[in-house]
């Protein structure tokens, strides 16, 4: 072990109950201050940004490429097929709804804002962790799909709405660094129509209390089971808890991470959304520069997504709801999508396993795209409640003060990994 890949070592080596048992958020970081009451405390450090090779790990903790998914392998509807439901055999180090893979990872920090997108990378084979220098190989995707957006931090505000009053003297704080991923909504419920229709459901749009567009020829035709209905309000349900957990999956990797690091910081959710994403950009608060679609029927903006970054399916990206299927279906069974048996994939025989799957026929997308439409011309967007692009919380990293805590707390308020993180990532200092 050498001082150089002394940091990298220990890190594979922490054992993974003591980052479970051993979490906990460690607020307080070099270079903050508590003004008053019981916790009054100002460090007598100046704040410490996390190095690159910090900042690197725990963007791969939180959607490094660790090899193919092995997508949803069967469905009763089709059983002689691969389940037609992945859109991307991309694994990642977190879990994804349905193998759709639709979240990026935004972080800010002193010196700008960033973007990794590893969405569409190709992996190697099943397991990148089993070959050499893994770790390297897996830090290395990141930052080569990692491109800089801005040149200084996120420009928020330290003030209601925009920070909760409990993190206006923590949130976003000079020195640290803020993760923040993003899911496209539209695309996992392009994904969950499909889902539904291929096994003859339809959604009701319970609100109106009737079909969710004009569906009698698909029941004629035995595409759809009339006695199938299901709820918009519940698919609309499943929509955000899903979105939200896939990224809660993203910060608990990363805070894990951190233990094992000796790091602080914590997940958090007291940032308002539509300012990190840049829904006051009228005002002068750039934010993250997201576009947004504005209607007098909505009482919050819809955040649609980052102009040649992040772009959502539908208007303005397309000007139908048909043309916006159509691009989900591409990025299936496309030229180089995800059933291309040209592309390499999980299996022993992937080019095979991927023709067995038979391509969305044209009645298949004109239903989708009927119920697409009709809930978005009805309500004015798709999803009709759901943000476009889901952001449903942080994780700030930050160079703990074992002081603040030695001070004020009993022994155990942090582990072995933050008393020596200096010593063991920073010898130069």
């Amino acid at each position: 072990m050498t001082e150089q890949t002394r940091p990298l070592d220990e890190l594979l080596a922490f054992p993974l109950m003591e980052a479970i048992f051993g979490r906990r958020s460690r607020r307080f970081g070099l270079g903050m201050s508590i003004p008053s009451g019981p916790l009054a405390f100002t460090s007598n450090y100046k704040p410490h940004p996390l190095s690159e090779l910090e900042q690197s790990i725990l963007v791969a903790a939180a959607t490094g490429v660790t090899g193919f998914n092995f997508g949803i392998p069967f469905t009763s509807h089709r059983p002689t097929e691969f389940a037609h439901y992945t859109e991307r055999f991309t694994g990642r180090a977190a879990p994804v709804n349905a193998a759709i893979g639709s979240p990026m990872l935004f972080y800010t920090d002193d010196e700008g804002i960033y973007l990794t997108d590893v969405r569409d990378f190709q992996p190697s084979g099943n397991s990148e962790y089993e070959k050499t220098d893994a770790a390297t190989r897996i830090l290395d995707v990141c930052r080569r799909n990692t491109l800089k957006l801005g040149e200084a931090r996120l420009d928020l505000p330290r003030e209601p709405p925009h920070v909760l009053e409990h993190n206006l003297w923590v949130g976003n704080a000079p020195g640290s660094t803020l993760f923040m991923p993003v899911s496209d909504t539209s695309e996992t419920f392009i994904q969950m129509l499909a889902i539904f229709v291929g096994s003859g459901y339809w959604v009701f749009d319970d609100t109106a209390k009737k079909p969710a567009g004009e569906l009698d020829r698909f029941y004629k035709s035995g595409l759809l089971n009339e006695a199938k209905p299901v709820p918009l309000s519940f698919v609309e349900q499943g929509l955000l808890t899903s979105g939200a957990a896939e990224l809660a999956m993203m910060c608990q990797n990363t805070v894990l991470t951190m233990q094992a690091m000796g790091l602080g910081g914590w997940f958090y959710s007291g940032l308002n959304p539509y300012s990190v994403l840049g829904a006051s950009a009228d005002q002068g608060i750039k934010g993250l520069g997201f576009r947004f679609r504005h209607d007098e029927r909505w009482s919050l903006p819809d955040p649609v997504g980052l102009d040649g970054h992040f772009e959502t399916l539908g208007p303005p990206y397309q000007a139908t709801m048909r043309e916006a299927v159509q691009v989900f279906a591409d990025r299936k069974f496309g030229s180089g999508g995800a059933f291309d048996p040209k592309r390499a994939g999980p299996f022993l025989d992937s080019p095979d396993v991927k023709r067995s799957v038979t391509p969305y026929n044209e009645e298949f997308l004109d239903c989708i795209s009927t119920m697409a439409q009709y809930l978005h011309d009805t309500y004015g967007k798709f999803p009709t409640i759901a943000p476009r692009s889901l952001l449903a919380g942080y994780v700030q990293a930050q160079h703990i003060d074992t002081e603040f805590y030695d001070r004020y707390y009993q022994s155990g308020a942090y582990l072995e990994t933050h008393a020596e993180h200096m010593k063991t990532w920073h010898s130069e200092k």
